[in-house]
């Protein structure tokens, strides 16, 4: 009896979609509003054919004296004291994410540090999604368990990297003298070193952000996506390879104040989807086209940094949308049904577990890594260029969309398992 109930229930679910579909249509169209409306002000990311070969130029320069400087004694504090900080605060990804905000806090012309700051909020939902309502249940323990080590990965080892960088342009100013020759002491590519430099004496921050974008992009490439382990338990797996299709690949930056309440989605979200995490030239066009988005329109910067001044990152989606995941796997909802967005058409009956970071995952150590500079290709120059801005940037619909894909995914295996059961036990 249990199994046909939950088999008319999962059938009842499935005969809903035409009225989805149909109604789709209504969150495209108020997306499309939404877009318009945040991206009708906007300020031109450029750089010029002449500024890429002045790096150029700079990067020859700068190649020749590549090698570690002998350090002095404040200098060598200076490295202590950065190393410390970043094993420090390298512990997870919620000590991160708000180490990049304390950054940009204080020094806003740092404009990959709240681009980082956002992306590693999104790097958080993600972990946290692997302990949540859906993906438990699409995805066996050893491939969740590796899905896990390679986001964190990934999130260690950019702000391992990019973190020290922040941390001298820091010392740089309050000592007021350029200590970016210390650079190679962190391990730094010696692509960044010109960006820095010419950061220092002229302040534009899109030349160095689009550099930083494609340094970790770089760096992380052969340390996780070309790596063997990464590639044969996650990214060659069944389960990987068809999460795009559910448009789990998504990065959303939630806008505005966050309101409790149970009457919809007044959260709005703006964001984009990556469609292939393993290509390289994909992923640093993705990166700065989200770059785009938060810094070449001011009403989304503004709302944004809204968002980010007042909700403390704890990993889970709850973060961002209380009306419709809980942190806690027991939450009591007073009886009262949740309302889903009227433009997806869909209405639960109770809210999406997301938990915590640290509910769902313990620390892990930090693996730092000695790998060669990945810079031996001047080509790599070709991703310096002004930023195209995306138009249509609302994710609202489309992310509620993915979610309900889930369930509708979840629905369909549990469907399927027990028709197959029943078959084999004759009770079909």
């Amino acid at each position: 009896m249990k199994n046909t109930l939950n088999s008319r229930k999962g059938l009842s679910t499935l005969l809903q979609m035409p009225g989805q579909f149909i109604t789709s249509w209504v969150g495209k169209i108020n997306s499309l509003q939404i877009s318009y409306r945040l991206t009708r002000s906007s300020t031109p990311l450029i750089i010029h054919p002449e500024r890429v070969k002045h790096f150029t130029s700079l990067f020859h320069s700068a190649k020749k004296h590549s090698n570690c400087s002998p350090m002095t004694q404040i200098d060598e504090q200076i490295c202590s004291k950065i190393n410390e900080m970043t094993v420090q605060f390298n512990r997870n990804n919620i000590t991160r994410t708000a180490a990049y905000w304390e950054v940009y806090r204080f020094y806003p012309e740092l404009q990959w540090a709240f681009l980082a700051h956002m992306v590693s909020r999104n790097g958080g939902w993600s972990m946290t999604d692997l302990r949540g309502e859906w993906l438990p249940q699409l995805m066996d323990n050893e491939l969740i368990t590796s899905t896990f080590e390679m986001l964190e990965a990934c999130n260690s080892l950019i702000f391992g990297d990019a973190y020290p960088q922040l941390c001298l342009y820091v010392e740089s100013q309050r000592t007021k003298r350029n200590l970016f020759h210390l650079l190679p002491h962190f391990g730094v590519s010696s692509f960044m070193i010109p960006f820095w430099n010419q950061f220092w004496s002229d302040g534009n921050a899109v030349p160095l952000t689009e550099a930083l974008i494609i340094n970790e992009q770089h760096f992380i490439q052969s340390r996780v996506v070309e790596d063997t382990h990464f590639r044969r338990n996650v990214f060659d797996s069944l389960s990987f390879r068809s999460l795009p299709l559910l448009q789990l690949n998504q990065i959303v930056f939630p806008i505005g104040e966050v309101k409790s309440t149970r009457e919809g989605n007044s959260q709005r979200l703006v964001g984009r989807v990556l469609e292939n995490f393993t290509d390289l030239q994909e992923r640093i066009e993705f990166g700065k086209s989200l770059y785009g988005m938060l810094f070449g329109y001011p009403q989304v910067l503004k709302e944004t940094t809204l968002f980010a001044e007042s909700i403390i990152h704890t990993g889970s989606r709850a973060d961002y949308w209380p009306q419709r995941f809980r942190k806690l796997r027991k939450e009591k909802t007073d009886g009262k049904p949740d309302k889903g967005d009227s433009s997806a058409g869909q209405s639960f009956s109770s809210m999406w577990l997301s938990p915590s970071l640290s509910e769902a995952w313990p620390d892990q150590p930090y693996k730092s890594t000695k790998e060669k500079d990945w810079f031996h290709n001047i080509e790599v120059m070709s991703y310096l260029r002004s930023i195209r801005l995306p138009r249509v940037i609302d994710m609202t619909h489309e992310h509620l969309l993915s979610q309900n894909k889930l369930q509708t995914a979840v629905l369909l295996e549990r469907s399927f398992m027990k028709g197959a059961s029943s078959r084999r036990t004759g009770r079909g």
